[in-house]
């Protein structure tokens, strides 16, 4: 392996532009990238398309200066030698076309060399003799005075810093929206302020919503005394009255020009650094939520709870197909209950069904209750039911079944994610399945692309099964998309289950590269290669029937953890078949030998049953004091959210995590996450619960 981390990193780059995935140049490339994993990747992407576009603007600001004729020595080096966006646009803001100012006015009107002297001779009295007006000539001198200072690149830059260390972010409630019902989500904002340099990433979000809302004025600056001092101490030179003029240049340059600009600059700086964070809890929920253990292949009774009308039922075959479907009224007449009843037994005699998985929405807990009752002895398992409604309503659900009612695709999808929550989950946009935090005001662009890079990370560290996924499994898959998922699948439809991954290069526009790069993340269960049903890469199947001819035996017999394969395998030496020139070091073949160990070891761990607390059903059964079995819903940078059974999901600060200082809940808490919490607080006027973990015991 390489171990010039420069030669490294330009490797790694050129397979980004070559149009290499991540998850392939993390699996498969190590050799070539020094091992770079997946975040290291992303973050490398994301670095060289900035820097890609500060070089773009960077050209695009030399042309605009050599056209006008501008562009000096000392300015193209001041431009070449910008590192970031920031500070190229504070080189630029002297030299960039701008409407007419005060200054240029001034500059017009000849007072210029008046602004020289103010600046130059700062112990004599200004020399106004030779100008009309005296008093205007002294406020043209203060304006291009003024500009001149706002627009210095080494002061903005200081000044800043400086606001970023020691400014603040305040807010204060617009005075005739003070009664407006809806302001009272921002009452803790009314009259805020904090220092810009500890203010978490949910209160800025949070402050400039209110600001963005109409509810709030926002401000982040310096202080005007702080930052008058400091230009002063750098600038004012003498004590005279063109001193006193210099000084009132300078506290209107701040006020008028700079302040405001940095302000902006600042706004957009907390917003980035918020959204990063939001957008980190975003994705990491939800990469929590996608690799929650399944239930696996056993067939269930889905049902997608409801009173008004009813409970959808949906039968499903241990791989999610749809054997059957009907509506229970578990809360109607004694009639209707019978009849439900009936069907649940019936249901679950025929299709073989030990296990009941009920949304965890609206009756919820009631239902759960009923199939208890009338199925004894069943596994009743309530599921977060989170993005069902959206699925039910999506082209992908009308494309797979076609007229069947809105109201059992729910219930499908509900049975479906038990089963395997990264098969299902992967069909729902990530926004809809509601794990993040204020993601409606973050960044679209950037969180997309971050939950784009956390699907398909999941994806393929799970591995895909060719011959049952879906299209809108397949199309998360290194090297495909929508319209090669879709071919794939009906070339399946066409010919009949794939026999072999090669078979995957007869698909019409499947070429060898998206071959290259999805093959290792797709498995064929019933190959009769049986490196088909592992995360070896076809390009290592020569390698690995080499090291089995060496050991006279066959490639079935070195795979398992038996211990005869465990013994064969013992006996290859690794270093006889490292070849770096062949990108075949170590590092891949000791990822070849535990694939032979495990072949498509699923990641994701074991699943386990989870029940509430039987005697809460609603909001109204929680008492004070009561400790009680929650699962976590949602972590956030205060806290983390835990749904203990009464359709309200409650609170846990991050302060009632643990009995030591948390600076991040995410450190010891995930989406799904089995816990304990006793109820701290309880407001039923506002649906509120106040839960801790520490004080659980």
């Amino acid at each position: 392996m390489n171990k010039n981390p420069a030669h490294n990193t330009l490797e790694a780059v050129k397979l980004l532009d070559e149009g290499a995935t991540i998850p392939f140049i993390a699996r498969y490339r190590k050799e070539i990238t020094g091992n770079m994993d997946e975040v290291q990747l992303i973050a490398l992407r994301d670095k060289v398309h900035a820097q890609r576009e500060l070089d773009a603007r960077r050209n695009v600001i030399l042309k605009s200066l050599t056209e006008r004729d501008l562009l000096s020595a000392d300015l193209e080096k001041a431009v070449q030698s910008a590192v970031t966006k920031t500070a190229l646009e504070d080189i630029y803001l002297p030299h960039r076309p701008k409407r007419r100012t005060r200054a240029m006015a001034a500059k017009e009107a000849g007072f210029e060399p008046l602004a020289e002297f103010l600046l130059n001779k700062q112990n004599a009295e200004p020399d106004t003799a030779k100008y009309g007006n005296p008093e205007e000539a002294l406020s043209g001198a203060r304006d291009i005075l003024a500009e001149g200072f706002s627009e210095d690149a080494g002061y903005r830059s200081a000044l800043r810093k400086m606001s970023r260390e020691r400014g603040f972010l305040t807010a204060k409630v617009i005075a005739k929206r003070v009664e407006d019902e809806e302001a009272s989500v921002y009452r803790d904002y009314f009259d805020y302020s904090e220092k810009i340099s500890r203010v978490p990433s949910h209160r800025i979000l949070a402050v400039l919503r209110g600001g963005k809302e109409g509810y709030l004025r926002v401000k982040a600056r310096l202080e005007e005394e702080q930052a008058v001092e400091w230009l002063e101490r750098r600038i004012v030179k003498g004590r005279g009255a063109c001193a006193e003029q210099v000084k009132l240049a300078i506290k209107d340059g701040w006020n008028r020009l700079m302040a405001p600009g940095l302000e902006t600059d600042l706004l957009k700086e907390l917003k980035e650094r918020a959204d990063a964070a939001a957008i980190k809890v975003f994705t990491r929920n939800l990469e929590n939520m996608l690799l929650s253990p399944p239930l696996g292949t056993r067939a269930l009774i889905a049902v997608d709870p409801g009173y008004r009308t009813g409970g959808k039922v949906a039968a499903l075959d241990s791989l999610g197909k749809l054997l059957d479907h009907g509506v229970i009224h578990p809360e109607g007449s004694e009639n209707a209950r019978q009849a439900a009843s009936e069907m649940l037994q019936n249901l679950s005699e025929k299709y073989r069904a030990e296990v009941f998985a009920v949304g965890n929405g609206t009756a919820g807990r009631e239902t759960q209750e009923f199939i208890q009752k009338s199925c004894p002895g069943k596994t009743v398992i309530s599921v977060d039911e989170r993005g069902a409604s959206v699925y039910s309503a999506s082209k992908e659900a009308r494309r797979e079944f076609g007229d069947l009612d809105i109201t059992i695709r729910g219930a499908v999808s509900i049975g479906r994610r038990l089963q395997d929550p990264l098969a299902e989950l992967v069909k729902i946009e990530p926004e809809a399945i509601g794990v993040g935090q204020y993601q409606h005001d973050v960044d679209a662009k950037a969180l997309s692309l971050s939950l784009d890079d956390t699907v398909k990370s999941a994806v393929n560290a799970v591995g895909v099964e060719l011959n049952s996924a879906s299209a809108a499994l397949l199309s998360r898959v290194s090297g495909l998309g929508a319209g090669l998922a879709q071919s794939i699948v009906k070339y399946r439809e066409d010919n009949g289950p794939y026999s072999k991954r090669s078979q995957l290069l007869k698909v019409p526009r499947l070429g060898a590269k998206a071959f290259e790069q999805a093959a290792g993340f797709l498995r064929i269960r019933e190959s009769s290669n049986p490196l088909d049903s592992s995360a070896v890469h076809p390009e290592r199947y020569p390698l690995v029937k080499k090291m089995a001819a060496d050991l006279d035996v066959s490639v079935a017999e070195l795979i398992g953890s038996g211990p005869k394969p465990e013994a064969l395998r013992k006996q290859i030496r690794l270093e006889e078949y490292s070849s770096e020139s062949e990108g075949a070091g170590l590092p891949t073949l000791k990822d070849i030998m535990a694939e032979l160990a495990r072949p498509g070891r699923d990641p994701r761990g074991t699943f386990e049953l989870f029940s509430f607390d039987e005697r809460i059903r609603s909001l109204d059964d929680v008492e004070k004091g009561m400790v009680l079995p929650g699962i976590v819903t949602n972590v956030t940078a205060f806290g983390a959210f835990v749904d203990v059974g009464a359709h309200r999901d409650g609170l846990v600060h991050i302060s009632q995590i643990a009995n030591r200082y948390v600076s991040d809940p995410s450190e010891l808490l995930s989406v799904n996450q089995q816990v304990t919490v006793k109820v701290m607080e309880i407001d039923r006027k506002r649906g509120r619960l106040g839960l801790s973990i520490k004080e659980a015991g």
